[in-house]
């Protein structure tokens, strides 16, 4: 307001042609330029302390951390009131684009979403906050973690809402892929998710053929459920379709159409389509994993198309996909994008009211509604197996044809988030055998090392193989593989000499799981855990054990030596043993570990022998 008062005084003094002091006219210059307000003196301290407001916090932030804090206002809502899913998607991809773009330095398109869980709705007047950051890059891909929460001003109340992975690619402005640099992460948390990233984009690389090879299994007949006083509708009854035209509010720098404005046009047509179904109004719960086909641009009509695919008793399934054209029609349209939403309808309380059932259409329609029962199926596998933490899922888990990837993923996954760790403490050390333990709620876990000169992939070649395990490791009587899942995957029955309470040999059924280095720094991975099959249930001979996660870790040193660790993740029956060489009343771990190393010397070149020929 100051620049405008000096601007009438000098236009007064021109007017009565008065000579205007150069001090005067080079303040007024500089005020213009700068602050709207008259220099005035300002006491150091007051400079620090507002430099001080200013600053960053004393930890370091991760470069690629994108935070989003939205106000919901009436606009973003539905009719109850609450946030709609399609303008969160919009903000969540809007957050997690800009972390991805931060890394590689140049724009990025949405490749994929994986599996969203919705766990509350969130009201008007409440902040959605999200913060995005990129948890691995691969060639020209990256995976951004996005964790979303909502925030109460009035009570000051946090509670999340979702956790979502995205997958984007790095493009030039050409169009071209670029390559993108590694990231290197800094803090616990950030290890944990660069390594299990590997993980999830080869779960996301064999997302359809699990769904296939469930379908193969499946019976072929399509058998409707019956509900006391339900009459089917037809499924033909809730189709939608609908179109958008592609604006540039709606398209990034380059033309290209948002993925999350894509997302929320779709997530527009589904509610429609449930919404015919059960005649109220329906919430999202979940959004399926897929991927973005290819892209669309400004000036592209996009035709949006649902139908509710299968009703569950509490939930059902609505399929929908974006399909892009040009002005001409004779065109035919280009596959955007699929998606698989599931739904619910609240009562009064907050509980999922039971829906009508549907009739599917014959011939494409009883297809989706047999791919809707085993779309279920796989939802839960991943939620229960791959979701939860390791405290909240069984120890031997039921393994069958269905949730082989997620167990899987699981196992190693697992393994991995061990290693991650970061308070690792020393225990013992014994020539070259150094044992660390790490202290947690419920577990005490331990991790034996040591060098071995011996290339990293000759060590993984032989440890992996449990059948050799008793040649080294004399708690070992015997290991059958009693089924070879694939190349990367094994199930073998083992017999260990431990005795249990109730003086009897121990068994256990483990699913072995093998990973080769994903990239630079990456180690050789094998990993241990119990799972159930129903060809081996437990005997009166044996007592059946179980072990959480345990196995090793192969870090190439040089091309002839590598870091070899083992690690467990101690359960009660087998804690007493593992407290007993930590407090060095034993030294059976180091034992064990110095006839490791003998056994890879001695057989390297056998297995060097052995691979060359397989060659």
């Amino acid at each position: 307001m100051l620049s405008f008062f000096w601007l009438r005084c000098l236009l007064k003094m021109v007017k009565e042609n008065i000579v205007i002091p150069e001090e005067i006219l080079s303040f007024c210059c500089n005020g213009f330029q700068g602050s709207t307000s008259p220099p005035c003196s300002q006491d150091p301290g007051e400079r620090e302390e507002a430099a001080g407001a200013m600053a960053s916090p004393s930890h370091p932030r991760n470069p690629t951390e994108v935070q989003m804090s939205q106000l919901v206002l009436p606009c973003h809502t539905n009719h109850r009131g609450e946030l709609s899913i399609g303008q969160l998607l919009k903000w969540i991809d809007t957050a997690a684009c800009l972390s991805a773009e931060r890394h590689a330095g140049c724009p990025c398109v949405t490749a994929s979403m994986d599996d969203i869980y919705f766990e509350h709705t969130i009201s008007v007047g409440q902040v959605v906050n999200i913060k995005a950051k990129v948890n691995r890059a691969f060639n020209s891909s990256m995976e951004v973690g996005i964790q979303v929460s909502y925030e109460d001003l009035c009570s000051g109340k946090h509670c999340s809402i979702c956790k979502a992975y995205a997958t984007f690619v790095a493009h030039s402005s050409s169009g071209n892929k670029v390559a993108l640099k590694p990231l290197i992460p800094q803090t616990e948390e950030e290890k944990i998710e660069h390594s299990i990233a590997a993980e999830r984009r080869r779960m996301r690389l064999v997302h359809k053929d699990t769904l296939k090879d469930l379908l193969t299994r499946s019976p072929h007949e399509t058998e409707l459920e019956t509900r006391d006083g339900s009459v089917a509708v037809p499924a033909e009854k809730t189709r939608v379709e609908s179109v958008e035209l592609v604006l540039p509010p709606h398209a990034n720098h380059q033309g290209n159409t948002f993925g999350g404005q894509i997302m929320a046009w779709m997530e527009n047509v589904a509610t429609i389509a449930a919404s015919r179904l059960c005649h109220a109004y329906p919430t999202l719960r979940a959004i399926e994993m897929f991927h973005f086909r290819g892209p669309s641009q400004v000036g592209d009509r996009l035709v949006l198309k649902a139908i509710v695919n299968n009703a569950f008793k509490n939930s059902m399934e609505v399929g929908v996909c974006a399909e892009a054209y040009g002005q001409e029609m004779s065109i035919s349209c280009r596959h955007i994008n699929s998606a698989f939403m599931t739904f619910v309808v609240l009562d009064q309380e907050g509980r999922p009211r039971t829906l009508p059932m549907l009739a599917p259409e014959r011939g494409d329609g009883e297809r989706r509604y047999r791919e809707a029962s085993a779309r279920k199926k796989i939802r839960l596998d991943r939620k229960y197996v791959v979701s939860c933490k390791q405290t909240e899922v069984p120890l031997s888990v039921p393994w069958d044809q269905s949730n082989k990837v997620y167990l899987s993923y699981n196992n190693v996954s697992a393994l991995k988030m061990l290693v991650a760790k970061a308070n690792w403490a020393l225990a013992r050390e014994k020539e070259k055998v150094q044992m660390y333990t790490l202290e947690e709620d419920k577990f005490l876990s331990f991790r034996i090392e040591m060098s071995v000169r011996i290339a990293a992939s000759q060590a993984f070649s032989l440890l992996s193989d449990l059948r050799r395990r008793h040649e080294w490791d004399s708690h070992y009587l015997s290991a059958e593989l009693v089924q070879q899942v694939d190349d990367d995957d094994m199930i073998y029955h083992v017999v260990s000499q431990t005795l249990s309470s109730e003086n009897k040999l121990q068994d256990f059924v483990i699913l072995a799981s093998r990973r080769k280095p994903c990239g630079k720094g990456d180690p050789y991975v094998v990993a241990f855990r119990s799972v159930t099959l129903p060809t081996h249930p437990a005997t009166a001979n044996f007592t059946r054990g179980e072990t959480i996660c345990s196995g090793f870790c192969i870090w190439p040193e040089s091309e002839e030596m590598s870091k070899v660790a083992y690690y467990n993740q101690a359960t009660p029956g087998y804690l007493n043993y593992v407290t007993t060489n930590v407090a060095g009343l034993s030294s059976d771990f180091c034992a064990t570990f110095e006839a490791c190393e003998k056994f890879l010397l001695k057989n390297k070149e056998d297995d060097l022998i052995v691979r060359l020929q397989s060659l």
